[in-house]
């Protein structure tokens, strides 16, 4: 399926959305303001259409304008995907698979009509020379974002541990 970018992104629209979102935090006004004029454009979706599937990679990150989003596990054996996680407005979407350059491990729906604002390599890649601060500033969100995640599946391992160790006694 061909990808299209419905619209150019109204940069001040963009700037806004960025500065609200939790990377906005880390990289202030003046890189809102950086990351916005380099949005390569807007991507509509419909309800329960892709963005992308697990093992695509696209070079691509997004940042939720509207409507939601599933992050899914899909399964081999034709089994209903496997909700992990839901985005929202102002959530970053293939961050990780963007920096490191791998496929992405999960798929990502449409949950109604929503967009996206998309983000190639390209228009990015040239942030780290022009631009070395807001790049440190753009890491760091994204490494506090994924150092919480682990923080969080490790406190619930333990406690899935204590719940088993304790056969069921241990509950909180």
């Amino acid at each position: 399926m061909e990808k299209t970018l419905s619209t150019v992104p109204d940069v001040k629209m963009a700037r806004e959305l960025i500065l609200a979102a939790p990377i906005g935090e880390y990289i202030g006004s003046e890189g809102a303001k950086l990351l916005a004029e380099r949005a390569a454009g807007v991507r509509a979706l419909k309800d329960g259409e892709y963005l992308f599937h697990g093992g695509d990679q696209d070079r691509c990150f997004y940042v939720v304008i509207e409507g939601q989003f599933l992050r899914v596990k899909e399964s081999k054996k034709n089994m209903k995907p496997r909700v992990l996680h839901i985005v929202a407005r102002g959530d970053l979407i293939g961050e990780l698979s963007f920096i490191d350059n791998t496929p992405h491990t999960t798929s990502t729906i449409a949950v109604g009509d929503a967009s996206v604002l998309e983000f190639i390599d390209d228009d990015i890649r040239p942030l780290i020379v022009e631009e070395p601060q807001f790049m440190f500033d753009f890491m760091r969100g994204i490494i506090k974002r994924v150092h919480c995640a682990v923080a969080t599946i490790c406190q619930q391992k333990m406690d899935l541990s204590d719940y088993i160790v304790t056969a069921g006694k241990g509950r909180l």
